[in-house]
């Protein structure tokens, strides 16, 4: 059975909580050992003290050490002994015989602190005069006091890291939960829009710290989600519009094969429109899997553009009644684009010339600084100043449109195919006859 993940949230809970845990008790014995040296070092002082006390009140008599009359016990909370340089006592404090025996066995000792058990600290000065030793003071001092500090000092200590740390705990959990929620609403709030809408996004502007980059981050990601849904939709349009002349052009020539019997002539007339037919949809699928690549890629290959606007002319196939003029320059002109894309964008306009000319269309190739031009005219109803970008829209016809089969996504098409190698496709507005100029720019390598 897996064990279950611990989110952001909690493992920060708990690393702070650990952090903090382990710095309390590193505070808390640093500073139980740190009193408990200054305790140590009061006793001392106490004992000494004491000591030095005593030792002002001894005299010395014919060689001898004499102590002062009655013992003095504990007037700085201290216990004295006097001892003669024979180790005799000369003043001791009523006390157990087994402080005697510890307090007399220090009574040649050097000057300096003893800890012998009990709980108590003696302290050991030597009487000396003219560099001899005629006695000892040995002073004692009870630990307890000290100890029951240390005790009571540690035991406040460790309930104040307690406390301490269980409201660091509430305390982070609560700063946790408000600087994640935004985390949770944008994460929750970003898996709806993706299933639903893909047009909503957080406009943080300028990212500035952790949340508004991962709202940045989102807001990019969604554009990028956003854009993919876009193209996808476009692309099956566009394949649709595309497919749909061709594919309906097979499928009579198939039904006509079907239903009656033809002449080796007009079987091969039909076999001819199909394989045309099925040749342009070749092309126009290519073209489009091309216009993504060059989308994808950042590039769009190059070409003589008179290769493509003859391959638009000679597919557009115009009726007997519409006179199709083609003008083109004598020298190649190199773009920036592939044969076969060229001749995509070029033949939906070619589509729509033959749609609406009356009696003649007009393909001209011409040049400018950067760019080569493309001008399609026909003599048709022409294009109203309102529709000069609009027709340009998906699924938007212009008004002076008639009513046909098509979708209205050719030149929409069109443009996005020449925008995808750096040019475009523009519309310009006349009373009679409509003109449409592709721009796609020239290498830099060619003149």
């Amino acid at each position: 059975m897996s064990r279950r993940k611990l989110g952001v949230r909690s493992r920060l809970l708990l690393s702070v909580i650990s952090i903090v845990a382990l710095t309390l008790v590193i505070a808390v014995v640093g500073f139980y050992v740190f009193l408990g040296q200054r305790l140590s070092s009061s006793a001392t002082s106490l004992a000494r003290s004491t000591a030095a006390a005593e030792l002002s009140s001894l005299e010395l008599r014919a060689g001898r050490l004499v102590a002062p009359d009655g013992p003095d016990e504990d007037t700085r909370g201290g216990l004295v002994w006097v001892f003669a340089a024979d180790g005799a006592p000369l003043e001791q404090p009523r006390l157990p015989q087994r402080l005697h025996a510890i307090a007399r066995s220090l009574a040649t000792a050097p000057e300096g602190t003893r800890d012998l058990g009990e709980s108590y600290r003696f302290y050991a000065l030597p009487v000396t005069a003219t560099g001899t030793r005629y006695g000892t003071v040995v002073a004692a001092v009870s630990l307890e006091p000290y100890e029951q500090t240390a005790r009571s000092a540690l035991i406040g200590a460790g309930l104040l890291a307690l406390v301490a740390l269980v409201a660091t705990a509430l305390i982070s959990r609560w700063v946790l939960g408000r600087a994640l929620r935004p985390v949770a609403r944008m994460t929750r709030d970003a898996s709806e829009w993706s299933e639903h809408d893909l047009d909503h996004r957080f406009h943080v502007g300028e990212p500035y710290d952790e949340l508004t980059t991962l709202a940045s981050t989102f807001d990019g990601l969604l554009e990028r989600l956003s854009a993919s849904l876009r193209r996808e939709r476009r692309f099956t349009a566009e394949v649709s519009h595309e497919l749909r002349t061709p594919l309906a052009a097979i499928r009579g020539e198939a039904e006509l094969l079907e239903r009656r019997p033809r002449s080796h002539a007009d079987v091969q007339a039909a076999a001819s429109v199909i394989g045309r037919n099925a040749d342009r949809m070749t092309r126009t699928i290519e073209s489009l899997l091309a216009a993504w690549r060059t989308q994808a890629a950042g590039g769009s290959g190059q070409s003589d553009i008179r290769d493509g606007v003859r391959l638009a002319v000679e597919t557009s196939r115009p009726p007997a009644s519409l006179r199709l003029t083609l003008e083109l320059p004598d020298q190649p002109l190199e773009v920036s684009a592939d044969a076969d894309l060229v001749e995509r964008m070029l033949q939906p306009l070619l589509d729509n010339a033959l749609a609406h000319a009356r009696t003649a269309i007009r393909v001209a190739i011409g040049r400018d600084d950067a760019s080569a031009i493309v001008v399609i005219d026909d003599d048709g109803p022409g294009l109203a100043d309102q529709d000069v970008e609009r027709i340009f829209d998906p699924g938007v016809r212009g008004d002076n449109a008639a009513a046909g089969p098509g979708a209205g996504l050719g030149l929409a098409l069109a443009r996005r195919l020449a925008r995808s190698a750096g040019g475009d496709v523009t519309a310009h507005p006349a009373a009679a006859g409509a003109t449409f100029q592709v721009r796609l720019p020239l290498r830099p390598d060619r003149p």
